[in-house]
Order: structure tokens, then sequence, then C-alpha cells
């Protein structure tokens, strides 16, 4: 599990670069873009970050734990300890630790 002492603003931003990338976007001249495949249109959304800021908006965090869900068919380890009572900060953790671990065996 990654630890609290652990997040700094570099990691932040990778983190926030690889839950987009397993949500198949991409930040390109402030502008958000799906990747996808599937998806036949740029989303073209502004973004004052380099990042999608999932670290502090459970708005852009809970599609990642919906997509991890059906990408897992279910709810993974990783997010079966947290409960509705949990701080945003561990359910994003705990989103990156599933992330990594689903890249690691695909």
């Amino acid at each position: 599990m990654i630890k609290m002492n652990e997040f700094d603003e570099e990691k932040m931003l990778s983190y926030n670069t690889l839950i987009a990338e397993f949500m198949e976007l991409k930040i390109i001249d402030g502008l958000c873009y799906s990747t996808s495949k599937d998806f036949c249109n740029s989303l073209g959304i502004p973004v004052k970050e380099e990042t999608i800021p999932y670290h502090r908006s459970w708005d852009e965090l809970m599609p990642v734990v919906t997509r991890i869900e059906q990408a897992h068919e279910g709810v993974p380890q990783e997010l079966i300890n947290l409960s509705l009572f949990s701080d945003q900060h561990d359910v994003y953790l705990a989103v990156v630790e599933f992330i990594n671990e689903y890249n690691k065996n695909k």
C-alpha cells in the first residue's frame, strides 16, 4: 500500500497521469482528449493543470472507481476495505494501487 509520507507533488502528478492513462485520457496543450479507439471525438475540455485533479476531486475520481469495478467485474481487493466514510485521499491511493497491479497483470 502507498503510504501517506510518500505522497508529494511529483508523485501526485505521476499518479494522476497513471489514472488518466487508465481512463484513456491525455492532456495536450491544456485540453483533455480521449485516446480510446472506441471514442470517435476528442473531448477538447480545457484543463488548467498538467493533469486531471483526481487527487482532490470526487467528481473526477468516482468515474475511475466505476471503471475499475467494470474492468475487474466487481470490487477489487484494493478498494474492498474502503467504506462510504473513507477519506478521498485513501480512495485515491487505493485507485493508484489497483491500477499499478492491473497494469502489471495486463
